[in-house]
Formats: structure tokens, sequence, C-alpha cells
């Protein structure tokens, strides 16, 4: 054991125990005696027990377990903080900005455990509300969380299209005679990037040239493929073919594995025959015209076999916001400022769903404030018609299952968006008990974001997916699709399921500022993917239509 590895030790278990809100006495002095061993001008190991001892700021206690470590090469008292801490806290202590005091009002206040929840947290404008938190601190924060993601390699759909829009141009600009083509994952649509592919007709030795001289590494490399890697920590890869199989190349790489390897033994497909097209190739196999984003699952290819797909939802489908906050709760915009923009955005209507009263971290809604809430709603109704706000809340969804206000407040909603956000490490039973009680209730109009998950962040608490879409067709209770990129919720692999039982979804955005409407784009890319057509749309529903819907769902309350 050095000193700087003792010092680290020292130091951890200082954070630690400030994180743990254990004694401060202590920590002080375990910090103390931190700094005093990393600046010592010769190794502990070297010296004689008494001599360590004799070391000015290091302490009977001190003293003790530098000679464990000595001997040992761990500190027990360390091991057994590290033991009770929550991985995620402990990542925590990587981010610039977040100390030991501002990571235990994180844990124990705010109750989140994972760099993906803070992030999030960040975006809902949460932390602000915390004593040592201002604006600028969060929004230092959230970008050194980003700046630390992605150091790891994997990135959300969301942000790796502006890079992907910025690459693919820089290579046909460098390249201005050769053919390139996004592939893969990005093409696909799919909600996490490990790789950002290419089909293209450059030279591979031509292309490994370019690459290296704008500072990419190259990573690995089969005949006709490599990967790379540039500072932004962004897996590229390069399928180089000739010209006349670029339509051939481009469809192998599009689809899934499953998807591929269903086709050849449908179709018997020849990779050596050259097409002209994408389209050649499916007017060959006697196949409909499948989407890339639908490639997935090998189930379609029979469906396109028998009759053209019917078409999916597109972004301008979306007529209403549903699933939006304002500064009432934890929102960055007022209400005013949340309808003006849905008002310019083109949007019909609104639907505001601030945080009931038991999610105090986001200033949830007491009684009387969602009282003064409508009224407002009601002076602005008057006075922004024809658009239309209707009067929600997102209720949480309590230990028991049941919405957090009585029958005599919950029927002063238009509709209730019922979610859990807390108490998230359940088992299948727990989760299942509050999903299926919070379904049952007539009150509950949509089941927010499903199973809790934030992608690359936290996976979700485990639920029976099919026994709660049969409960919610039984109980006629719209799914959402949380829209936000970081949730994806209902996961799109299971809408397909939703269609079967006429289950209603509805692309919510989730929105805690003007700007998050613009994440509805990012739900309908993943309902894309299961086929998801306008009409099985809730927020595809005109304003009409959406009153009718409303209509039904309160007379399920009677």
């Amino acid at each position: 054991m050095t000193n700087d590895a003792i010092a680290e030790n020292f130091s951890l278990l200082a954070k630690l125990m400030d994180i743990h809100g254990d004694n401060s006495f202590k920590a002080k002095s375990y910090a103390s005696a931190a700094f005093t061993i990393d600046k010592l001008p010769g190794q502990l190991s070297e010296l004689p027990a008494d001599k360590i001892f004799a070391i000015r700021g290091i302490g009977d206690t001190t003293g003790k377990k530098i000679l464990e470590q000595l001997e040992t090469g761990q500190l027990s008292a360390l091991q057994d903080y590290i033991e009770r801490t929550p991985p995620g806290i402990m990542e925590m202590l990587g981010i610039k900005g977040i100390g030991p005091k501002k990571i235990s009002t994180i844990w124990k206040e705010l109750e989140i455990e994972s760099l993906g929840e803070l992030l999030y947290a960040c975006n809902e404008n949460r932390l602000t509300l915390y004593k040592g938190f201002g604006e600028k601190s969060q929004q230092n924060i959230k970008e050194a969380i980003e700046f630390y993601m992605g150091s790891l390699g994997s990135y959300l759909y969301r942000q790796m299209e502006p890079y992907a829009a910025i690459m693919d141009q820089k290579l046909k600009n460098s390249f201005p005679v050769e053919k390139f083509f996004l592939t893969g994952e990005f093409s696909r649509q799919l909600e996490i990037i490990t790789i950002l592919s290419w089909v293209t007709s450059a030279d591979i030795a031509s292309l490994k040239t370019f690459l290296t001289n704008n500072a990419f590494e190259l990573t690995d490399e089969t005949p006709g493929h490599f990967l790379c890697r540039g500072k932004e920590n962004v897996t590229l890869g390069f399928y180089c073919c000739k010209e006349e199989n670029i339509a051939a190349k481009l469809f192998e790489t599009a689809c899934s594995e499953e998807f591929l390897t269903a086709w050849k033994e449908i179709t018997q497909w020849d990779d050596t025959v050259s097409y002209a097209s994408e389209e050649a190739i499916f007017r060959a196999a006697s196949v409909h015209h499948i989407p890339v984003f639908q490639r997935e699952d090998a189930k379609i290819i029979s469906l396109a076999k028998t009759a053209a797909l019917p078409p999916v939802i597109q972004p301008e489908d979306i007529r209403g916001i549903i699933h939006s906050h304002s500064t009432w709760s934890d929102g960055g915009h007022t209400l005013e400022q949340m309808a003006a923009a849905a008002i310019e955005k083109g949007y019909e209507y609104l639907v505001i769903s601030d945080h009931s009263k038991t999610a105090f971290y986001a200033n949830g809604l007491s009684e009387e404030r969602i009282y003064a809430q409508h009224q407002q709603v009601n002076e602005l109704n008057t006075r922004l018609a024809p658009f239309k706000i209707f009067k929600s809340i997102e209720s949480d969804i309590l230990n028991d299952g049941s919405l957090d206000y009585a029958t005599t407040v919950l029927n002063s909603f238009d509709l209730v968006i019922a979610s859990v956000h807390s108490n998230l490490k359940m088992s299948e039973e727990k989760a299942m008990m509050r999903l299926m009680n919070a379904i049952e209730n007539p009150f509950t109009s949509i089941l927010g974001h499903m199973t809790g998950r934030l992608l690359l962040s936290r996976n979700g608490y485990p639920v029976d997916h099919k026994r709660i879409i049969e409960a919610c067709a039984a109980n006629g209770v719209v799914i959402e699709l949380n829209a936000h990129p970081r949730r994806l919720d209902i996961d799109w692999r299971w809408i397909g399921y939703a269609i079967e039982k006429k289950v209603m979804i509805s692309i919510d955005p989730d929105a805690h500022s003007t700007d998050g409407y613009d994440d509805c784009r990012y739900g309908v890319l993943a309902a894309q993917k299961a086929g998801l057509q306008k009409e099985q749309n809730l927020s595809s529903y005109s304003l009409s239509e959406f009153e009718s819907f409303v209509q039904n769902q309160q007379s399920k309350r009677k």
C-alpha cells in the first residue's frame, strides 16, 4: 500500500461518512489524515509502527487503520460503507460540482440513486427546490453528467442524431464522388445506439487514412468492414463495397439479425446478386415494402407477403399535448407560456398534468392549489378559445396502489394520469399490485410511464406486461408511451400486444418546459417500430374527439 492509496482510502471514507450523515468529527479527522499522508516525504510502509503513531495529525484510531491497510491491503471500515452505498451514489462522487453534502441530499431527500435519475431530475428542474442547489449549479451538474455519460460509449438516439447528421455530411463532403448511407441501429431508430454505421462505396484504405488524419483510432477490422473511435468516444462502423452492391449491403446491414435470418430462409436470399435499389429487393422476393424501422421481428415478413403494411404514425399526426408540467409543480414555464407555445406549434389542446401532493420533491399540488390552478385554466380557456386546456394531474400511485387524493378532488379533473414515482425497488408482485389497483381505479384514464425505466440509467421495476395490457383493456385505460428520449416507456416491443388487445396508446412528451414538446417526435419514432397507426394514438385525436374521450372516461366514475 502506497501513501497515495492509503490517503485515497481515507478521503473516500470521509466522503462516504458525510453522505451517510455519520459522525462528522470522525469524517473530518479521516479527511485531515488523507491530506497529511498525501504530503509525507517518505512511504508509511517503510516506517515502524511507533513512528506512524508519532506523525502529527495521526491519532490512535487513524494509526490503527493505517497499520490495517499496510498489513491487509484493505480498510474494512471503508469496505463496509461501500457495501452499504448504492453503486450510483458512488458514481456521483466522480461528477464535478457534486460534493458529499449535496450527494446526501440527492440520495436521502430526492431518493435518487443513479446518475440517470439525477440527470432526469435536472431536466425536470427539481434540484432547485432543495437547499444548496440553484439554477446555475443544477445546470453545471447536468452538463457534468452528460459529459461523463458521453465517455461510456452508448448513447440515446436523440444524443446521436445531431452527431450523425454532422458526420454524415462531413463524409459526403470529403468524398464527393462516393456514396454514403447510414445503416444499422441508427437507421432502425433504436432507442440506444452503440455503433453508428455506414455502407459506402469509398475505398477502404482511403477512408481509413481520412479518419486517422481526423483523430479517429482503428479499433477492429474484418474483410470489408472496420470500426473506429474518435475523441467524442462514438464508435463508427463502415461497410465498404462496390457501388453496384450497395443496395444489397445496405439491406443486410440495416436489418436486425432475427429479421435477416428469417428473410434469408423465406426468400432464399442470394447476397451475390446486385440490385438497383431497395425496392428491387422487395419486388424480387414478392414481399411488400417493409420500412427499415420495422425490420426487427421476423413475423412482419409474413404479413408483408400477404398485403401492404398499413401506414404508421408520423410526427405531424400529433394534434394535442398530453402530459405536461408547469411552474405550478416542477416545470420551467408558466401554464400560460406552456399554452402559448402549444398554440404556436399548431396543437389544438393541452393537458396540464402537474405533480400530485405526494410528489413533495416536485412541488406537488395541494388541494388548495389545485383549486387555484383550475381557476387559471378557466380564465385561459375563455381567452384562448378555440384552443383548450384540460385539467389533469399526474397522480402518484401510492404503495397500496391507491391515488393520492380523495375522490371528490379526483372528480374535479377532466382526466387523471397515474404514475409510480416512489419506492421503485419492488418485486414484480409488489409492482403488479400497485399498478393493477391503479388501473382498476375508475378515475385512472392514462397509465404513465409503465415501468419507470430510464434508458442507460435505471432498469424499470419488473412487471407482467401482458397482464397490465389486458387490465388496461378491461378498464378502458390508455397506456402512455412517454416520449422523453430517456424513458420511451412503454417499450415499443410491447405496443403490438396492446394494439392486439385494442388498448389505446398515448404518445406524451412529459414536457417540463416548452422545449419538451419536441420530444413527441422521439415517441413517434419508437411507435413506428411497433407499427402504430395514428388512429391508435390518443394524442392524435382532434379536439372534438379528445373531448369525447374525456366524457367517456368520466362516465367510468359513476
